[in-house]
């Protein structure tokens, strides 16, 4: 659980238009860390692929992709 001080002006502005805070938040927060997570997946495959520079070539890296693609 996590709590959160907002303006009482805030407060009540959000309570006229009916919003649902913890709705609000937990939505911004889950979108917050898939992109995080994205960004940390794409920082790996960058270090990967310097790693992998010259010894594969990209028509074996994409078929390795759409196998794994298939078995999921």
């Amino acid at each position: 659980m996590v709590s959160v001080r907002i303006p009482r002006e805030l407060k009540e502005r959000l309570d006229k238009l009916n919003i649902n805070v913890s709705e609000v938040i937990r939505g911004l927060l889950e979108g917050y860390v898939e992109k995080a997570e994205l960004k940390r997946l794409e920082e790996r495959l960058m270090r990967i692929r310097k790693r992998l520079a010259g010894r594969i070539d990209a028509s074996t890296i994409a078929a390795l992709v759409r196998e794994d693609g298939r078995r999921r």
